[in-house]
């Protein structure tokens, strides 16, 4: 098993910066790709960003690429999805998502932990 947790969410206004970090603990030598996902109040989860642990593929949803940036430092076991530009829209709680092998990086069902979920509200 593996237990991602996330940190780093809170209040910042429109235009403002946060960055996220989720920290791996358990089989961590066994992950595949660690992604990003997020859920407004009244609306379904959605993809935001993803990597294969390796580094050497990332997906981004269309509305925040050239935002947001998903990174990830293996000596912790730890990705960071750095936001920046941040609109009243990327208002929700944020899940950080650990898949253990499968293809599907966009998807819910590409992933096999999931964290507890860190909230970021943007005021404009």
């Amino acid at each position: 098993q593996v237990q991602p947790v996330e940190s780093g969410g809170g209040l910042v206004q429109a235009g403002g910066s946060l960055r996220l970090s989720c920290a791996a603990s358990g089989r961590t030598f066994s992950i595949y790709q660690m992604g990003w996902f997020r859920q407004a109040p009244g609306k379904e989860r959605e993809f935001v960003a993803a990597m294969r642990w390796s580094g050497d593929i990332t997906f981004y949803a269309d509305s925040v690429k050239g935002r947001f940036t998903i990174s990830r430092d293996n000596a912790k076991n730890t990705v960071y999805l750095q936001m920046n530009s941040l609109k009243p829209e990327d208002t929700a709680t944020y899940y950080c998502a650990v898949g253990m092998g499968s293809p599907y990086y966009t998807r819910s069902d590409g992933y096999d932990y999931w964290g507890q979920g860190t909230q970021v509200t943007v005021s404009s």
